[in-house]
């Protein structure tokens, strides 16, 4: 049986048709009152009243909470295409449908609050037995990026890229750890619009590695950290990752007054402040900044767009607020294991369906010019309908101009989102142009380097290639000359030059 919206949506249609026959007859002096027709056509009178008394369709209204005019809405759906809607709902997820999905079984096992009592015991001991201050807590873990062609999903297509990250519970975040896929050598030209505290490291994959946590640990976290320290002790949370259970990682937190403490497995969405609430917001604006490139004509992201954009993402979203919050979404500072309890609750929820909107039933004949010749024609018709006005084409020349100045609006809706994307294309040219100005220089080293490394690095392999140079050179051999072959000698005058039978002045017999 077909929806019952379908048979109202029939009717409606064939009502209002009745209805505009009923206001053209009495418009045209064919029946002499409202009522008369009404009864005629078999419509409402007090309906036929009000739209002869100039009141709109209802179903052609525009509904007063609409933020843009009709025309700003179709230039803008020409301009962003047609998966506007899908990409303004992940933008804002306030507005998103809430719908049911499966659920992970191992996460659900560890959601046993069990478990998680049991995590929250041990941070309560480790915190009273060390004395460990609130802003001696920090939180480190990994989370990756795809680079490469950004409108497909290929193998071959993709190359991935880490981003260690760790952020304190009084808000404040240490500097970004980047790993790039590459074999052996790190390039110069990254390094020159990142922030001097960053590192680079690379690997085959560009994964993290038991020996790359490792460094990371003694070469980054505690150096950067030392100084910060207000206690003691410090805690470090993090997730069952290979690369932070080693026995050399959990040597060197010893000797350096470090105490890890190990969330459960599969319990990071609920349990790890970065997870809870810095990585989805920096995904969210990283991947705002890759639509932008996208809207510009670039499909493709490399090492240098993306150290481009990610230093602005991490900006927006590592906000020392953002950061706080998320300790206390996950009950650690202030220390409130509730939080994190009452979630432990599912509740379904049944999504809100969205409001159907009508079609538009806008006949062809009715149509805004959208090039100059459809302008041209209509204008040349409205002078014709002008030339010979009568009372009966009023109401059409209204019309007309009507449309004239929503060709005109709409003109210049399109002329603004040019201009807007004529400076985009030119920023971005600019910014091509600099990427290929850009150091290529390769330099070889065994782990983590900043800016300033990289550049005494390659200070360094300049003054190697000047001293080689300069070295005093060693005596030049003689050249030696290739041999000369001997002249002819002629065997009758003995003058060289020539033969005997080609001897000037020979006189033959």
């Amino acid at each position: 049986m077909p929806p019952i919206r379908n048979k109202n949506s029939k009717n409606s249609a064939e009502q209002e048709g009745r209805i505009l026959l009923a206001i053209s007859d009495v418009k045209n002096g064919k029946l002499r009152s409202a009522r008369q027709a009404a009864e005629i056509y078999n419509v409402s009178r007090s309906t036929l009243q009000n739209r002869l008394n100039g009141m709109a369709y209802r179903a052609e209204t525009r509904a007063n909470s609409h933020k843009l005019s009709k025309s700003e809405e179709e230039s803008l759906v020409k301009w962003v295409g047609e998966k506007w809607v899908y990409n303004l709902i992940r933008r804002r997820p306030e507005i998103e449908s809430k719908i049911s999905r499966k659920y992970n079984y191992e996460r659900a096992k560890c959601e046993d609050p069990k478990i998680i009592q049991e995590y929250f015991d041990r941070v309560r001991e480790v915190v009273s037995e060390h004395g460990i201050l609130q802003e001696d807590i920090y939180n480190f873990d990994e989370t990756g990026f795809a680079m490469g062609l950004c409108a497909t999903a290929k193998p071959g297509n993709r190359e991935w890229v880490t981003a260690i990250e760790a952020v304190n519970s009084i808000g404040w975040a240490l500097p970004s750890y980047i790993i790039f896929k590459a074999k052996k050598y790190t390039r110069l030209g990254w390094f020159e619009d990142l922030p001097d505290d960053w590192k680079i490291n690379i690997s085959d994959n560009g994964w993290t590695t038991d020996k790359i946590g490792l460094e990371w640990l003694k070469t980054h976290f505690i150096p950067l950290t030392d100084g910060r320290t207000l206690g003691k002790y410090r805690m470090l949370i993090l997730d069952g990752h290979g690369s932070h259970l080693t026995p050399e990682f959990d040597r060197t937190c010893t000797e350096n007054n470090i105490i890890p403490v190990c969330m459960p497995p599969y319990s990071s969405h609920l349990l790890q402040p970065l997870d809870v609430g810095c990585f989805a917001v920096l995904k969210r604006h990283y991947g705002q900044l890759v639509e932008q490139r996208m809207r510009l004509g670039f499909n493709h992201i490399d090492k240098i767009d993306f150290l481009t954009a990610f230093p602005k993402a991490r900006t927006m979203a590592y906000k020392a607020q953002t950061v706080r919050n998320s300790f206390i979404a996950t009950g650690l500072v202030p220390f409130n294991p509730d939080r994190v309890y009452q979630q432990l609750t599912v509740r379904l929820k049944t999504p809100t369906p969205p409001p159907s909107r009508s079609s538009d039933t806008q006949s062809s004949c009715l149509q805004t010019p959208q090039n100059l010749r459809q302008f041209k024609r209509q204008m040349t018709t409205t002078k014709k309908r002008i030339s010979r006005h009568t009372r009966s084409s009023s109401e059409a020349i209204g019309e007309v101009f009507t449309r004239a100045s929503k060709a005109y609006e709409m003109s210049i809706n399109k002329l603004t989102i040019a201009q807007k994307e004529l400076h985009d294309l030119r920023a971005a040219h600019e910014k091509e142009k600099q990427k290929r100005r850009r150091s290529k220089q390769q330099i070889s080293h065994e782990q983590g380097i900043t800016r300033e490394e990289a550049q005494a690095l390659v200070q360094g392999q300049i003054e190697v290639s000047q001293a080689v140079t300069t070295a005093p050179a060693e005596p030049e051999l003689p050249v030696s000359h290739p041999p000369v072959r001997r002249q002819f000698r002629c065997s009758d005058c003995g003058v060289a030059g020539h033969k005997i039978t080609g001897r000037p002045n020979r006189i033959s017999t």
